[in-house]
Formats: structure tokens, sequence, C-alpha cells
């Protein structure tokens, strides 16, 4: 057989990475709704081997008519192969054959006839938020496990270390077998307890996908699209639609409306004030501030009101001079006073400083309470290096913006960073 061709084996690899990103965590769902949550590992493991090895051969073969279904009928023969080797396959093979038809069915279900949802997805999250396993754990789990996230991007998105996260998501395994949990999704009158670990995880999901922490590009925006569509599905179902649901779906569409304007045509980073606000989705903007309309329904005030809350300002204002900075500090001080978050807190300060001047937003960064956290976050020395260019310390904003080019992960966002580095050293000449 002859060796493909290099032009080749990079098409089968650019293909197969975007189908891992948008079918991989759906097709373990799958197999772990089948094998029971305490297999996780195992269908975490078959779906890997099954890319590995349509990396080996489609390069030969030819992509095929159906690569996702290709994955999944691979996967499941890895998963039958290591269940009949522990003599364990014959109470399963029933299952995964119905899994396998349920994914190639395209009739579209939004609820199950026992009041749960027909997502795979959207299941394994609510048994992924399983009560005896810490509030931690069980985000940190189904970002790995469903999300397809690395342990890199979950540490980004809790502002904590590589290390730490592997060593969290060990424990969660281990946690799940000694529990022997089983693989049920919670009645319907029991799903909203365990709503709020599965909106927490849909909200860091949309969030890495709207700034990548890893990868070429600044926004995944097949991430935003899922965590979009699994939030809806919440608002379709009688026992998840409130308010709060709503209020994060309309953070979601409000800050989506405005992908097309974020980055220039090299995909780096525009400021807010650089942005072409005529690009973007006005009917994103629509629905999201409909939806931010059904979350007012009510006397319930999440910290996703106050996000959609401020995402509107920026969406429904003409220009940047126009913004409403004074009510987005309002919204950010008593999101503050609800979550206690050092990235809040430095967002906070961004709305301070276009209120009241640099001084006054230097001070709220140096009032942040876990102030250290934010020492290896680059965005931090970002904001500090701005507002120390502004009151004319180009030395200090260097030193900021030197750090935070050292810090930040994805090319276009150490270009962005270069870019003030070069206005700093410019304005001294």
């Amino acid at each position: 057989m002859n060796p493909p061709a290099p032009e080749n084996e990079g098409r089968v690899g650019r293909i197969a990475d975007d189908l891992f990103r948008r079918e991989g965590s759906r097709i373990v769902a799958m197999l772990a709704g089948q094998l029971g949550i305490q297999r996780l590992q195992l269908a975490e493991d078959v779906v890997q081997e099954a890319l590995v090895r349509a990396l080996q051969t489609w390069p030969y073969r030819g992509v095929p008519d159906n690569p996702a279904a290709w994955l999944m009928q691979t996967a499941k023969h890895l998963a039958l192969d290591q269940l009949r080797r522990e003599q364990r396959w014959y109470e399963k093979q029933d299952g995964i054959a119905a899994a396998h038809e349920r994914w190639l069915s395209t009739e579209p279900a939004d609820v199950r006839d026992d009041g749960t949802f027909d997502d795979d997805t959207l299941r394994m999250m609510f048994v992924c938020t399983h009560p005896q396993l810490s509030e931690e754990a069980r985000i940190a789990l189904a970002l790995r496990t469903l999300c397809g996230f690395s342990p890199a991007e979950i540490a980004s998105a809790f502002l904590t270390t590589e290390a730490a996260v592997s060593k969290r998501l060990v424990r969660a395994r281990q946690r799940i077998r000694e529990l022997e949990l089983p693989f049920v999704v919670p009645e319907s009158d029991e799903l909203p307890l365990r709503l709020d670990g599965v909106m927490q995880t849909l909200y860091l999901m949309f969030n890495e996908g709207y700034k990548a922490s890893s990868g070429g590009s600044l926004v995944r925006e097949d991430l935003c699209r899922e965590a979009i569509r699994l939030t809806s599905l919440l608002t379709h179902h009688p026992a998840t639609r409130l308010q709060k649901v709503h209020a994060l779906l309309a953070l979601m569409l409000l800050n989506a409306a405005r992908f097309s304007g974020r980055t220039d045509v090299s995909g780096n980073p525009l400021r807010l004030s650089e942005q072409d606000r005529s690009s973007w989705d006005r009917g994103l903007i629509t629905e999201g501030i409909r939806q931010l309309g059904l979350a007012a329904a009510g006397d319930q005030l999440s910290e996703y009101h106050l996000e959609a809350g401020i995402a509107a300002c920026h969406c429904t204002a003409s220009s940047d001079e126009a913004t409403d900075w004074p009510r987005i500090l309002s919204l950010y001080d008593r999101l503050l006073e609800m979550t206690d978050s050092p990235v809040v807190a430095l967002n906070r300060a961004v709305a301070v400083w276009k209120v009241n001047g640099a001084e006054a937003g230097l001070k709220s960064l140096a009032e942040i309470k876990s102030r250290g956290v934010l020492d290896s976050y680059h965005l931090f020395h970002v904001v500090r290096g701005t507002f120390e260019v502004e009151l004319g310390r180009r030395d200090e904003a260097l030193i900021h913006f030197r750090k935070a080019e050292s810090l930040a992960n994805l090319p276009s966002e150490r270009e962005f960073i270069a870019a003030r580095i070069r206005e700093c050293g410019s304005a001294g000449v």
C-alpha cells in the first residue's frame, strides 16, 4: 500500500480534529449512558482510540460518508471488545446497539417519555452533577467528559493549575467507583436540584468558546453554539424552565451576537471601542433581549441576570461613547456582592475606569481581595497596563504589558499585547 500524500494526511487530520471537537463528547455521553457512569473512563478511552484509528486509516481509505457514525461504530466495537474480555458483553450489547440507533436517528426531540431530556449530553450533565460529588468535581468531570475540555482548559476556567485539575478528576472517578453511582438521570421533579451545576458547566463551556484558552483561534463558535443549544433545551423543559435559565440563555445570545466584530481580518482581538457595531447580529440581540424579558418575569435575581444586563448595555449602545457605563458599574457592584469573584472584580475595575478615570481604576485593582490569583492571568496585566498608559506612566505600563505577553496562550492575544507594547514605545519617542 502506497503511503498517503502529506497534504491528504493534513486534510484528514483537520477533518478528524474538527469532528472530535464537535461530536466526541456526544459519543462519550451515549456510551457512558449504556455502560454506566462507573465506566466513564472506558467510554473516554474507546472514543480516543477510535479517533486514533481514524487518523491511521482515513488517509489510505478516504473519509467515510458519515464520519460521525464511523467514529461511533468504531468506539462501540472497541467497548464491546473490552466488555467481552471481562465476560460482561452480553449484559450491555443490546443497550449499546440502541444508543447507536439513536445516534443515527435524525428525529428531533427535547423531552423523553419518562419526563427527562432526550439529548444524551444534557442527560449526562445531570448525571455528573450527583450530590455525592463535590461541586468542583461535578463541574470538572462534566467539562472533561462531556465538553471535551483538556485539564489545561479546565484549569483556565477555574484559575487554577493543570495538576490540581488532574487530581480533582482522578478523585471524582475514584469516588464514583467507591460509591458505585448508577447511571440514573434524576426524575423530572429532581432536575432543579442539580440544575445549578449543569448551568455552571454550560456557562464555562460558552466562556471557553467565547475566549478560548488554547488553540489557534480566539473564538470557538462550535462550543458556543453547543452551549446555546443545550441551554435552549433547558428552557423547553417544564422542570427547568426557570428565570435564571432564561437569563443564562440571554447572556449567551447577547455575547454571541458580537462574534463577527470581536476580531480583525487576521483573527486578532479588537477592543470594544474598535469594533464595527453594524456587524453585530441584530437577530441574536433581539432574541437575547426577549430571553432577558422572560428572565425578569418574577422576583428571582441570579448572577446570570446581572451578567446578561451588562451584555445588554453593550449590545444596545449605538457607540462606545454612548454606552451606559454608570449602569454597568452598578450591575458589577451587585454582581461582586453575589459572587466575590476576582474576575468579576477585574471587570468591575474596567467599569470604574470608564466612569471615574484610571486612578480610580488602579485603586479598584488594589482592592481586589484575591488579587494574587490574578497575577498569572494575562488580562489583569493588560488592564493594569492600560490604566498606567492613561496616567502617562509608560515604563510601568510596559512592565505589565510584557508580563501579559509572557502569560498569554493564544498567538492572537500575544499579537494584540505586542501592539500595545509598540504603542507604548512609539508614544515615548
